[in-house]
């Protein structure tokens, strides 16, 4: 099954505040999920996909493109919705599980394929974000092999916790899935890029002049 954990996007993405009201970071939000979304609806044939939510913009977009959603009303944080959302699975018996996250609107089928096609008999598949520090795509079977503990700095401790089991553990690079809107040099990297996304035209309305190119200059 794969997992699509969405906080309440009223309050969505704090780090581009210095530059976007909340109104403005909330559409963006809006735009990546649906971007997400949409590209999951075109690749996930025979794979149940479940939003992990209470926001009422995801709640309408997974009715809309037929996905599952798991109520997720305490709203705290990804790893505590994950946490909730893993636990269904096992309940349900479901022995694998994929978690992505809603603000990587450059996602292609394809990558989804790849983890898809990498993963193994029993273990996990980890995708690296674009600076190396965080965790855009975790993929174990059993559905609850190791915990799962999201932040900025999530993939070295994900790493670990996978070898830990002694189970194979894939690491593959996705561009796609690697690049996530944090801070506001992510903003410059998605209107660069090739593609229409939601997200990339409602980048390019905005003027990017004084953003840094990357994000730690």
């Amino acid at each position: 099954m794969i997992l699509i954990p969405v906080k309440s996007l009223a309050y969505a993405k704090q780090r581009l505040a210095s530059m976007l009201d909340q109104p403005t970071r909330t559409r963006l939000a809006q735009a990546m999920l649906f971007d997400v979304l949409e590209t999951l609806h075109t690749c996930v044939s025979g794979t149940e996909v479940s939003i992990v939510t209470s926001d009422p913009f995801a709640l309408e977009l997974a009715q809309r493109f037929e996905f599952q959603i798991i109520p997720d009303n305490a709203n705290r944080s990804e790893t505590d919705a994950i946490e909730m959302a893993t636990r269904f699975c096992e309940e349900r018996q479901i022995d694998n599980t994929l978690v992505i996250p809603a603000d990587i609107p450059l996602i292609h089928a394809s990558e989804i394929e790849k983890i898809l096609q990498a993963a193994p008999a029993e273990g996990s598949v980890l995708v690296p974000a674009s600076d190396g520090r965080g965790t855009n795509a975790a993929w174990r079977r059993p559905a609850g092999l190791f915990p799962l503990r999201f932040g900025n700095d999530s993939f070295k401790p994900h790493l670990a916790a996978a070898r830990a089991t002694d189970k194979p553990c894939v690491v593959l690079s996705l561009p796609g899935i690697a690049l996530d809107i944090d801070n506001p040099s992510d903003l410059r990297q998605v209107a660069e890029a090739p593609g229409e996304t939601r997200a990339q035209r409602l980048i390019r309305q905005w003027d990017l002049t004084d953003l840094p190119i990357a994000a730690n200059e």
